[in-house]
């Protein structure tokens, strides 16, 4: 068995190591320009189009990450670069979503605890406590109720806060209330206090995050992006912010990454700003997912996270 490895701005070596650990009958190599080799299957992140062009023998293709938008986008622009009979497998978990509970616990609590406005008091040096906000009246909604944001919410809501969620589909999480569909996207967002976008990036969810949506928010709401980049409408997040229908807004992924050094981001006083980094994949969670579902293909039987290439679901 051949497993190919491709993350052109990953740590490759770690992630073969790990793989052969749990692989140790496959030969696992890394992917370098110009290799043609054939492989059985390809584990990707943010691959180029020739890493997976002319693969004829693929059984499956591995995406290691949360999304697998920049795999979709290879396929709209070259929709034989994959045969329909080869799986795209999204990862589940693979331990990002107790890093992505923290992320966001934090985010909402700074804000709900007014942290930035005590920190440029204390530039001030001014002593003035301010009037606490009420948990159990902040609206926290989270858009995308998959892996990732469902356990989000549950934990939002365990704290006290008032959550709701969002999805395509309908869910149910407990003490959520939850809304499906794009027709319930308005009473969903109707006054949100804090807004934590955890969507996919499909045609439908690209610049979602428009005047549009933040005009539905109350006054003065919070945003955290935790999704994609191109969810934003950068101009349109800037122009809230600079007219108080946004407070804050917290953001951890952008359209171009690493965020250009002249990008007006960096200077907002508003924005707090992250590298990509509120849940990182864990290689030896991932290798161990990988593995079993790679002896399950070989055994003939179904397995799950493969990608709907139409929906990106």
């Amino acid at each position: 068995m051949d497993i190919l490895v491709c993350l052109p701005d990953g740590d490759v070596a770690s992630w073969i190591d790990e793989l052969a650990a749990v692989l140790p009958a496959a030969r696992v190599r890394p992917w370098r320009p110009g290799d043609r080799a054939a492989a059985d299957y390809a584990l990707v992140w943010n691959p180029p189009m020739e890493a997976l062009a002319g693969r004829a023998r693929l059984k499956a293709v591995f995406n290691l990450g949360a999304g697998v938008d920049a795999v979709l986008a290879l396929l709209a622009a070259q929709p034989d670069l994959l045969p329909p009979h080869v799986p795209l497998i999204k990862l589940d978990d693979a331990g990002m979503a107790p890093q992505m509970v923290q992320y966001v616990l934090a985010a909402v609590l700074r804000h709900a605890r007014r942290f930035p406005e005590y920190a440029a008091l204390q530039r001030a040096r001014r002593w003035q406590p301010l009037p606490g906000r009420d948990a159990a009246t902040h609206a926290v909604g989270v858009m995308g109720l998959g892996a990732l944001g469902t356990p989000v919410a549950g934990a939002l809501a365990q704290l006290g806060f008032a959550v709701r969620g969002w999805s395509r589909g309908p869910r149910a999480v407990g003490q959520v209330a939850c809304f499906a569909g794009p027709d319930a996207l308005p009473d969903f967002l109707d006054g949100l206090d804090v807004l934590v976008n955890l969507l996919p990036l499909t045609p439908h969810t690209a610049d979602i995050l428009d005047r549009t949506l933040f005009a539905r928010l109350a006054p003065g709401a919070q945003l955290i992006n935790i999704g994609r980049g191109a969810h934003l409408v950068e101009e349109d997040l800037l122009r809230a912010l600079d007219s108080g229908q946004l407070a804050q807004a917290t953001l951890d992924v952008f359209r171009e990454e690493p965020l250009p050094p002249d990008h007006p981001f960096w200077r907002h006083p508003r924005i707090e700003i992250t590298p990509h980094v509120a849940a990182l994949t864990l290689r030896r969670e991932s290798a161990c997912q990988i593995a079993a579902r790679i002896a399950r293909i070989e055994r003939g039987l179904p397995v799950d996270g493969v990608i709907d290439r139409t929906s990106g679901y």
